[in-house]
Formats: C-alpha cells, sequence, structure tokens
C-alpha cells in the first residue's frame, strides 16, 4: 500500500466525538466528490460518488450515524478496470445542514480538513519527495480550503490543473503539521522517521562534499607550491633565498602533502599557519618573476 494510502487508511478508523465535528468531516467529503440537487417537492437530495469503498462507507455511516435517513448505495464495476465506484443516495431536508454548513471552530475545522483530503487528496512517499495535496472541484472550493489549511500555521498553495484546483503543501515540515491537524498520527511518526534519516544523510553528503573540496584545495594549492619551489631550485637555487623562504621551501619539498598549519610545525624554525601562507606567497612571486625573466609564459596565462 502507498503511504498516501495508509494515510487515509488511518484516517478512515478515525471517529469525531462530536456532532458537529461529524457533520463538517461529511460536509468536505460531499463537498469533494458529491453534488446536491432539488427533488420533486423541493427535496433536497444528494450523490456521492468514490472508487474507495473505505470512503464510501465512512460517508454513509456518517450520513446514518449524523442524521438517521434514508441511504441507497450503488456498486458498479469500472469497464476495462480492475474496480469498482461506489454512487451514495439521500435526500431529505436534513442535508441541507451539510450543504450550507459553516465550518469556525479549531475542531471542526480539523474534521473538514480530514474529510477533504480521504475523499480527494494525496501525499507522495515521502522517502522520495514532500508533496501533500487536496484536489478541489473550483476555485472558490479550493480558496475555502486553503484558508482553513493555513490557519493552522501551514502555508498552502493553489495550482490551476486542467479544470480542477489544487491545494498543496511541499515543505516536510508543513505536512508533518497537516497530519497532526487531521489527527493521523500514525502517519506523523512515520513521516518523521524518514525525514531524520534523510536529514541526517543529507548533513553526512554536506560535510563529506565540504572535506572533499577542502582537501582537493589543500592538494591543488600544495601542487602549485612544489612546482613554485622546484622551479626556483632548478634556476637560481636557494642559496639566494632569505632564510625564512629557504626554510619554508625546503620543508614543502620534504611534505608535499602537509597542510599549512603542520607545514609550519615541521619547520626547522617553527611559524604558525599565516606566516607559512605569507612566505609561500613571497615564493610563489618570486618564481613568477623569474618566469617572466626568462620570457616563459606566466603560468596563469
Amino acid at each position: 500500500m502507498s503511504f498516501s494510502g495508509k494515510v487515509k487508511e488511518e484516517l478512515l478508523e478515525h471517529y469525531a466525538r462530536a456532532r458537529h465535528c461529524d457533520i463538517a468531516e461529511l460536509s468536505a467529503i460531499v463537498h469533494m466528490a458529491g453534488e446536491f440537487k432539488v427533488g420533486h417537492g423541493g427535496v433536497c437530495c444528494l450523490k456521492v460518488h468514490t472508487e474507495n469503498l473505505g470512503v464510501a462507507r465512512k460517508c454513509f455511516t456518517l450520513l446514518v450515524k449524523t442524521f438517521n435517513i434514508k441511504t441507497d448505495v450503488v456498486v458498479r464495476r469500472n469497464t476495462g478496470k480492475d474496480n469498482y465506484s461506489y454512487y451514495i443516495y439521500a435526500k431529505g431536508e436534513e442535508l441541507l445542514a451539510i450543504r450550507d454548513t459553516i465550518v469556525q471552530a479549531v475542531c471542526c475545522k480539523r474534521a473538514y480538513i480530514r474529510g477533504a483530503f480521504i475523499a480527494s487528496g494525496s501525499m507522495s512517499d515521502p522517502s522520495k519527495s514532500y508533496h501533500f495535496e487536496i484536489v478541489c472541484n473550483d476555485e472558490n472550493q479550493a480558496e475555502h480550503l486553503k484558508e482553513m489549511m493555513n490557519s493552522f500555521g501551514v502555508d498552502a498553495k493553489i495550482v490551476q490543473r486542467k479544470r480542477t484546483y489544487v491545494v498543496y503543501l511541499k515543505e516536510g515540515s508543513q505536512i508533518v503539521d497537516i497530519l497532526n491537524v487531521m489527527e493521523a498520527h500514525v502517519a506523523l511518526m512515520e513521516l518523521e522517521n524518514v525525514r531524520i534519516v534523510k536529514e541526517m544523510r543529507n548533513s553526512v553528503n554536506r560535510k563529506v562534499n565540504c572535506e572533499t573540496a577542502n582537501i582537493n584545495k589543500t592538494v591543488s594549492a600544495a601542487v602549485r607550491q612544489m612546482e613554485d619551489i622546484t622551479y626556483i631550485r632548478d634556476q637560481i637555487g636557494f642559496d639566494k633565498l632569505p632564510e625564512g623562504l629557504r626554510d619554508v621551501a625546503l620543508t614543502r619539498l620534504a611534505y608535499p602533502e602537509a597542510a599549512l598549519k603542520e607545514l609550519g610545525q615541521l619547520m626547522a624554525s617553527p611559524l604558525g599557519k599565516s606566516g607559512v601562507n605569507h612566505r609561500l606567497r613571497k615564493l610563489s612571486e618570486i618564481a613568477q618573476g623569474l618566469r617572466e625573466q626568462q620570457g616563459g609564459a606566466s603560468r596563469y596565462d
């Protein structure tokens, strides 16, 4: 089962303690997957269509539990597919409470978002990417849902996809927050575990990349220093160099892989890192001057 399926399975087993929350969750389900019509005699009629048996079962249960009205269920096999469509029909003036419900209480907002997700939402596998979305039928519905989600401190956004409007989150921490809002605590813990592993792996990779870059930088600098020192030795020898420069040149030749701090400690007259670096720059300037005197091309040309 996909991670999205696991989240829905957990939420489908969750029932609110209060009737007003049941109405809010049921309202979200029928707004996302249903339609209202006025039948003969002005009676309000509801039709809900879903391909998820769990959603159909929960919608049916909430209708009976909340309003105790007659509800019919029709099951049809989808042509050319290995699944079924479930149609739920109900009628009665009580349904106006679902159609026109105004969600204000925090607990009811939680229930509404939960209902919207199980009816029309999905999530990507967090081990691959972070993406949470709920598909809405029109822009007004999407704006209403976005505002409700954002009242919990997340930053949901809307994108149009063909004829639908998608309310989505792409930040792992915000998806954790919305799972908590919907009370999908088992899925939340699983997502948090995945996030921890991914963050640890990314942290290790960043450190390895940083250390590798530093090593490459150190090696490249050492190679250039060796080239300069060797060129000076071959052209004029070390006897013409000041004692300090001669000391660092001989030490670098003896320890080509040593870092600057270590190189300073290995010198006949120990020196700090900045002092070693200063003398190596002086050697580089001398080597460059000798190349120019010989009419050779600059190493940087």
